[in-house]
């Protein structure tokens, strides 16, 4: 009997550990939901499919190995039985120029030093996974698997053979866009500001379309995310393998171009793809009218008319901020995104969650995942950093979801799409 005890005492003090909850608003489980939650993601391969990184990465407050600021490091990880992390080498989108693509290499160049350098000083808790039969050897020894994916092929500039240098280098995932069109394809969000034009490419370019084939060849899983959904249509007409889209959700539920609509939600389905469901706020629970006649009024006091989007028209996208010269501008969205960033408008972990139900009820369960957007501005309350990320388990097993499905959401589904891509990869001369 006192062994029974200090064992389940053990089990509520692991429990603990494994889910600190942020606020009194965050999710509550009992003790006994958290040990099955526990239990489950100590028993099936996981993965967040999609977080960022600072340009810090591995330094001083940034360092992993230590419990951070940051919303991803390997104490947190293990806190919340996280184990394996799409790490994007994200850059922002900047002048389409010789010394603009040079620039933005330069700074994916720098984030995946920095995760080589993490992974060289951390061997007994990381490493990096090139294929799902890695990640799966890497999650059984106990250590956290990265997966190296791009966002942003402006880093590749006009030039496809970088395609090649970056798989060479690890990348197995490659996004085309973020906010701003680039030379591959309009972005569902193009940056006004800078001179893009709607519908620039219709989708597309001529060296997107190239770039599809060329990423087939290699084996590398396409994300269409942040693509516009003319853009999505096209890469899956051209792709013969399935796609990605590594964080996105559902428009029907918030309706914003950032957002997939029906539509396109099922033909990435059909193509036997995945849509990982982002935990970034805006993108999971629409802003109440309070919020929107606050975003208002400050449209009106910088002359910029009135707009209705639930979401709230992100500014780099906004058509009324091209009247506003920069330093104006800058003042405007910081006044924006004190109002979109304020917590009392911040989407729950029961939010989030409502978004995978509505995608799984509408694509099936075998075509979603799960990603947090972390380091990016993701984050809901209840799943604040991967320290809780049993919380998402727990919510998922008290709504009926079984654990063959809660396996295919945590990642399995992702490795299933993983594996095709690199079987239908052709070999390279030599190989």
């Amino acid at each position: 009997m006192a062994r029974f005890a200090l064992r389940s005492k053990l089990l509520l003090l692991l429990a603990g550990a494994a889910l600190p909850l942020a606020s009194a608003h965050a999710q509550s489980f009992t003790p006994e939901q958290l040990q099955a939650a526990i239990a489950l993601q100590e028993r099936i391969p996981n993965l967040d499919n999609h977080l960022d990184i600072p340009f810090e990465f591995g330094t001083g407050a940034h360092d992993p190995g230590k419990d951070g600021p940051d919303q991803f490091d390997f104490v947190k990880a293990k806190r919340g039985r996280l184990k394996g992390a799409v790490l994007a080498i994200f850059v922002p989108q900047n002048a389409r120029t010789p010394a603009g693509y040079a620039e933005a290499a330069a700074k994916g160049q720098r984030k995946l030093d920095a995760i080589e350098a993490v992974v060289r000083r951390y061997p007994q808790q990381t490493e990096i996974a090139r294929s799902p039969e890695e990640l799966r050897a890497i999650e059984g020894s106990g250590r956290v698997a990265i997966i190296l994916s791009i966002l942003n092929g402006n880093l590749i500039g006009k030039d496809l053979n970088q395609l090649d240098a970056w798989h060479d280098k690890g990348v197995s995932i490659f996004g085309f866009t973020h906010a701003g069109n680039n030379d591959l394809a309009d972005s569902a969000r193009p940056n006004l500001l800078r001179g893009d034009k709607l519908g620039e490419h219709g989708g597309l370019s001529p060296l997107g379309r190239e770039a599809v084939a060329r990423l087939n060849d290699l084996g590398v899983v396409i994300d269409v995310s942040q693509i516009t959904a003319q853009g999505v249509r096209q890469v899956i007409e051209l792709s013969r393998a399935p796609v990605i889209a590594s964080h996105s959700n559902a428009r029907a539920v918030i309706d914003h171009p950032r957002n997939l609509d029906d539509a396109t939600l099922q033909a990435i389905a059909d193509k036997g793809g995945v849509v990982a469901i982002n935990a970034y706020s805006s993108w999971v629970k629409a802003f109440p009218p309070e919020a929107l006649a606050r975003l208002n009024e400050i449209r009106r006091r910088y002359g910029i008319p009135e707009d209705k989007t639930p979401a709230g028209i992100q500014p780099l996208s906004d058509k009324g901020v091209k009247v506003l010269p920069p330093a104006v501008f800058e003042k405007y969205s910081a006044e924006f995104h004190a109002i979109t960033g304020s917590p009392d408008y911040r989407a729950s972990l029961k939010d989030y969650v409502d978004q995978i139900d509505y995608v799984v009820k509408k694509i099936g369960v075998d075509h979603v995942g799960i990603s947090s957007d972390f380091n990016h501005g993701g984050g809901v309350i209840g799943w604040n950093d991967v320290g809780e990320s049993i919380n998402i388990t727990a919510e998922l097993q008290r709504r009926g979801y079984s654990e063959e499905d809660i396996a295919k959401l945590w990642g399995g589904n992702f490795l299933r799409v993983w594996g095709q891509v690199q079987a239908l990869a052709k070999p390279k001369a030599g190989q």
